[in-house]
């Protein structure tokens, strides 16, 4: 047999959706080609509830591309061999050897097992008999395991199929959920907080094809605040096949709003007036919701009447993730993700521009609407849409 190297990769969900599934499927094997890049022979097929990606290189070297792919549960290296029982008892050996090297090196005792699928009928050995000759002509060799059924951490596999016997001895878990792109676009209000990042995370974790709109207040923020969204938005990216970042001019609106509006309800209409110019944006790119980082009482403009104020603005469904959460959940979330850090970088946004002393904490619409009365909404909206940067990540070389 030609020897690729191989993952085998596992999925969750997809495995529910019925006579939709062979569509999620392709569309997993599409953004794993994707994540792993131009390799040598790179294919992704399906095999019956798994999917196997083979190419003429190394893919252990790749690895964490493939546990940054939503839709994938976990995936192994696995060695891809001939109905040879010897065959299978050698490499089985070497797998066994490179799993207590690279996951349990300095131990002296590790608990194991060895589990054999038999689902190819014909092989010449049951379950059981194969198992007991694996572990005869294997275990000698490494001292260090003792078998434990119920507690193994260190699993042997041989899984026997029709055409093929797959031997693995690792399982790397990757972060669920559905493929990229399964369930339409949306538009995330990126800030440079911690907030926005985690709820755009969770909803590409639901199979959401993601875009970004950020909102820059130059000359009142730097440009360090710029780089900072873009560190984030790259971030991001390394979770889902192409990525763009709308980067909208927002003084203007500010300005505006300062010069001719009560202060205590800037913040809310500067919200609103996001809100506004995302729609726009997202209709124009086809996204079919916006998604922001908010979360129920978390900050003055976060109440239950200014979030019903600000989402009127919107033209399109407002998807809130962490409406529950609390700071210390979403901290640990972003922390699992890598923006934490790139969060809390010393950057302000453009939130904090004109900040009242004393916001509005429940707002009414018709105030914020008799308040807006006093801008041309329409100019605004439109320079602000037409003078958005349109970033592509990662950037063309």
């Amino acid at each position: 047999m030609n020897q690729k190297s191989t993952l085998l990769v596992r999925y969750g969900e997809i495995g529910l959706k019925g006579g939709n599934r062979p569509a999620f499927e392709r569309a997993l094997c599409h953004n794993l080609v994707s994540a792993l890049g131009p390799l040598p022979g790179l294919v992704a097929s399906r095999r019956r509830g798994r999917i196997l990606l083979e190419a003429d290189v190394d893919l252990t070297a790749s690895m964490h591309h493939v546990a940054q792919v939503f839709g994938v549960t976990s995936f192994s290296p696995v060695e891809n061999l001939y109905l040879d029982p010897d065959a299978i008892i050698t490499r089985a050996a070497e797998v066994l050897a490179d799993a207590l090297k690279t996951d349990f090196a300095g131990r002296e005792q590790v608990l194991f097992r060895i589990s054999v699928n038999r689902g190819n009928k014909s092989f010449p050995l049951s379950s059981l008999q194969f198992t007991r000759q694996i572990a005869e002509n294997v275990m000698p060799a490494f001292p260090q395991l003792k078998v434990d059924l119920k507690h193994a951490e260190l699993n042997l596999e041989v899984d026997i199929r029709e055409e093929e016997a797959l031997v693995f001895a690792r399982r790397i878990q990757g972060p669920g959920g559905l493929p990229s792109g399964t369930m339409g676009r949306g538009l995330t209000l990126l800030s440079g907080g911690i907030d926005s990042p985690v709820a755009a995370w969770m909803c590409m974790k639901r199979g959401m094809r993601m875009e970004f709109v950020s909102f820059y207040s130059f000359p009142h923020v730097g440009p360090q605040s710029r780089e900072k969204i873009i560190r984030i938005a790259e971030k991001l990216a390394e979770w889902q096949p192409r990525t763009v970042l709308h980067m909208v001019p927002f003084t203007p609106y500010q300005e505006a709003i300062r010069d001719h509006c009560p202060p205590r309800y800037r913040t809310v209409l500067y919200r609103r007036a996001m809100q506004r110019i995302a729609s726009l944006i997202a209709a124009r790119r086809r996204c079919r919701a916006l998604i922001t980082g908010e979360s129920l009482g978390q900050v003055a403009s976060q109440t239950m009447q200014n979030i019903a104020v600000i989402e009127e603005a919107s033209r399109i469904p407002v998807l809130r993730p962490l409406i529950g959460m609390d700071k210390i959940e979403a901290i640990a979330r972003a922390r699992i993700i890598g923006t934490y850090d790139l969060s809390t970088l010393p950057a302000p946004d453009c939130c904090t521009v004109f900040q009242p002393q004393s916001p509005v904490i429940f707002g009414r619409l018709a105030e914020a609407l008799e308040a807006e009365k006093a801008l041309d909404l329409g100019a605004l909206t439109f320079q602000a849409v037409k003078g958005a940067e349109k970033i592509e990540l990662p950037e063309e070389a």
